[in-house]
């Protein structure tokens, strides 16, 4: 497996924290950083698999 590291960005806003992977292009927010962080990864993951499909 492919190790790879991005940046994170999170800021608060509102009552949310979101959290933006800038490379790829993917966000996501949650109540904690933690929860944010936690989505953030999960939607990259599912992005670069995605990606991986249909640009091999």
């Amino acid at each position: 497996m492919k190790i790879r590291s991005f940046t994170v960005i999170i800021y608060k806003e509102d009552d949310m924290y979101i959290a933006e992977c800038p490379e790829v292009g993917t966000v996501d927010q949650g109540e904690t950083i933690e929860q944010a962080i936690t989505g953030l990864k999960e939607a990259t993951r599912l992005y670069l698999g995605v990606a991986e499909k249909v640009f091999p």
